[in-house]
Parts: C-alpha cells; structure tokens; sequence
C-alpha cells in the first residue's frame, strides 16, 4: 500500500516508511557527496574567529570576561570548548545535507557524561545543550569528532591513534544510527545508554574498575555533598559559602537580584507539570549565591538556589543564562524563548531528563529589556571524565561512546532512516570526517594562537583561575 494513501483517524496521511525516507537519504548524496565533508573553509576565507569571541563578551558579566579567556587559553582544547561560535560560522561554510535534526550546538567531549536518570539509575549522554537548535546532522559530528582530534593531539598521541579514536567515534555514530533506523519511534524514546552497558562495552579489566569507580563518584554527586561543600551554618543559619569572583553571596553583593529571583522563580514553576510543582512546594527557598561555571558559558549570569525541606533535606536549583544560540546566525532564528529553547531541545534529545528542568524570563521593571533561564537540579549524579588525561586506547573507546551517544539523540529527534540513507554501510563518511577533524584541528591551533597574542598584547585581558 503506498504510503501517502495511508490515513489516520485525523485524514493525515501516515509518515513515509523507513526503506522510503532512507532512499530519500541516499538521494541527498546526488547533492552533497559523502566525501565532501572532508572540506574545511581556508583559513585566509574564514572570518576574525578573536572577533567572534570578544562580541559575545558585550553581552556577559564584565568581571568574569576575563576568567572565561583564561579558561579558554590553557590548552587548545579548552579554548576549542570554548569557542563554539567560531566552529558554528566555521561549519555554515561546508557543503552541508540539509537533513535537519535538533542538534545539541557544541557537542564536543567535555559535554557528554554521566548523570541520574529519574529512576536514579546513571546513564551516559549528552548534557550540555546551551547551543541546541535545529541544524544538519553532520554539524554536530563534525564537533564531535574534531574535539577528538583536538583532545588526542592535546593529550601528545600518535597520528596514528588520534585517526583511529575520530574514526571510532563516526563509525559508533554510523552504525548506531543505522541500528536505530530499524526500531519504531517508541524503541528509539525508551533506548538509553546505561552505565552497566559501558562498563560491558570497555575490553580491559583496568578500564572497567576506573569507570566503576568513576560511577561510584558520579551516584555520590548528590545534594547532601553539595550542602557539605557549597554551604556552612554561619549565625544559626544554612548559607551558601561565598568565594569571590567565581561564587558570590546575593544578600551581599546582589541584593537588587533578588525581586528578580522571587517573580521568574514563580515563572519558572508555572513551566512545570502540576506534580512537580507541588514537589517544590515542599522545599522553601533558602539561598542564592550567583556561580561561575563552565569555559565558554563563564560571564554568562548563572545562580545556584538552596532549598530545604521542613526536615532541612537539601535541595539544589542552578538557573542559568539562556541566550540566542550560536547556530541562529546560520541557521535561523529559534520558535521559542532562550530558556525554553534549552529545555525543549534537551527534551527531545536527552534520553532520560531532569525531572525539574524548566524555563523563565524576568521583565526590568524599569525597560524592555528581558533576561532568560533555565532551571535544572544542581550535582544530580553527574560525573565526567578526565578527557586530558586519557591514552590512545581510552579516547578510542570513549569517543566510541559520545559517537553512539550522538546518534541515539539525533535519532530521538530527527529522521535516523533518512540519515542511515544518507551515511550508507561503506566508512566513506568516517573518513571524510576523520580529514575534516584533523585540518579543524589546526585551524584550531592557529585560533588559539591568535588568542594568546591578544592576550599578550592586552588586546584580551585574561585571568587563570583554575
């Protein structure tokens, strides 16, 4: 029966079946060959990549812009963390698919790890989704697999396996969504990658016993070692601990944030579903210390929140700066709010989510002018690994892993049939893309350069704080 004959209940016709979406997959390469993803824009042809980063510095807080440069300049990969905006208009330059999918913007390999599910059981996935927005496919692969490249000659591996760790990392991409483009939509949103499934995948028994180990710190990550290393009793009274400039106290310094904080944390809960509002009805807010986090995202405003229960059960609230994502420039502008365009896309990407994420936006009272967030629980089981510290055979696996990771939440929120289309079953893709990373890799090289000489010559201030 043709397909486009096909009715439901509603007279809309019912979606192509997967043999047909993946022919219209492999008819894309008509138009962009699969080794045409090897190109990468000249360098005398890209733009002032030290321009880009310093026009988002209009928009972050003064005395923390210096801290997130001299983040970003210790090593090349964490100024690669770092600079998602120059690798978006960097990408926008490549011949691209057009097989649209919600991409996490800036998925590198800092930005997947370990986190609770609501079920309390840890699983590996992306978890930093500030830049998602809807964009072709290979434009996260590419992140993805040049954060490899880039990792592997921070790390002074052999050419020889930093090729080996990128190709595994498209390969586990490719054959994940080929084996996803076989399930129902329903097998795809249930599918997640669990902790136990990447101990098993990991070959040596030493491996095994670090990422064990690994999983044993991450399920204690949680809000009672927060309360111990984030807070003290001063006075009678449970209080965040300040430690200028990177953790700073509201009631001393930003008291002026705290009408702000009372009318969008009402914006927020109303975000919710009625059930998990009347969890947080539970708890009364205690504190609020604004903190800074992450490279790229320091500078950007971001609070953690402190509440507890009528028994002082802890709990924590980070709420962070939400702005226009780095793929609209290229890509088009967003349906939705900042905030919400964070928590939508990590919605529909994420395999299992936090169960308090949300969104809001305070109003000045006094202009136009509005400020957006998203709220999420803070130290919930997360756990990362150490990428500056891995061998060759540990970036292989663990590329291996980001690069099924990738494909499972492409395949959550695009068109896994069309894609595995596209992609086919020969490694033409994989290396095309291992090409691709190790030209960026040196673009990247030459970013960061130019980054220090700006620094040097006080062009940037900086300041290491870490």
């Amino acid at each position: 029966m043709n397909n486009n004959k096909r009715a439901g209940l509603l007279g809309r016709p019912h979606p192509l079946e997967r043999k047909a979406r993946r022919e219209l997959g492999r008819e894309r390469r008509a138009d962009v060959a699969l080794d045409a993803h090897a190109a990468v824009p000249q360098a005398s042809d890209r733009g002032d990549a030290i321009g880009i980063l310093t026009a988002q510095d209009a928009l972050r807080l003064p005395e923390l812009v210096p801290i997130r440069h001299g983040r970003m300049s210790a090593s090349p990969f964490t100024f690669y963390r770092g600079g998602a905006a120059i690798m978006a208009a960097d990408l926008a330059a490549t011949p691209t698919t057009d097989i649209i999918v919600q991409l996490c913007g800036d998925a590198h390999l800092s930005n997947f790890g370990l986190f609770n599910g609501p079920d309390r059981r840890l699983v590996f996935d992306l978890n930093d989704f500030d830049e998602t927005h809807p964009g072709p496919f290979e434009w996260d692969v590419k992140r993805l697999a040049a954060s490899v490249a880039i990792a592997g000659r921070n790390n002074g591996l052999a050419q020889e396996k930093i090729d080996r760790a990128v190709r595994a990392s498209v390969k586990a991409y490719r054959t994940t969504i080929s084996e996803l483009s076989n399930l129902g939509p329903l097998a795809v949103h249930y599918r997640r990658l669990e902790i136990e499934r990447v101990i098993e995948m990991i070959g040596s028994h030493k491996q095994r016993v670090r990422v064990e180990k690994l999983s044993t710190k991450a399920s204690g990550k949680n809000h009672l070692r927060a309360l111990d290393k984030l807070t003290a009793v001063i006075d009678g009274r449970r209080v965040i601990v300040a430690d200028p400039p990177l953790i700073t106290r509201v009631d001393d310094q930003l008291a002026e944030q705290i009408p702000m904080v009372i009318e969008f944390f009402d914006r927020y809960l109303a975000t919710l579903p009625e059930y998990r509002r009347r969890l947080l009805e539970r708890y009364a807010l205690v504190d609020i210390a604004r903190k800074a986090v992450g490279v790229g995202s320091v500078g950007t405003r971001c609070f953690i929140v402190l509440l507890e229960s009528g028994d002082g059960e802890p709990l924590f609230i980070q709420f962070k700066e939400a702005t226009a994502s780095v793929l609209e420039a290229h890509a088009g502008a967003s349906q939705f709010e900042p905030g919400q365009r964070v928590v939508v896309g990590q919605r529909l990407m994420q395999t299992t989510g936090d169960i308090l994420l949300g969104w809001s936006h305070y109003e000045h009272p006094d202009s136009e002018d509005r400020e957006y967030f998203y709220f999420r629980q803070l130290w919930d089981g997360k756990g990362s690994i150490a990428i500056d510290l891995m061998g060759g055979t540990e970036l292989r696996r663990y590329a291996r892993f980001c690069g099924s990771a990738l494909a499972l939440a492409h395949a959550r929120a695009g068109d896994a049939s069309m894609i595995a289309g596209y992609l086919g079953k020969t490694d033409a893709f994989d290396r095309a893309i291992a090409e691709f990373s190790l030209a960026y890799a040196r673009l990247n090289d030459l970013d960061h350069a130019a980054h220090a000489d700006a620094i040097a010559s006080g062009q940037i201030l900086a300041e290491r704080d870490i």
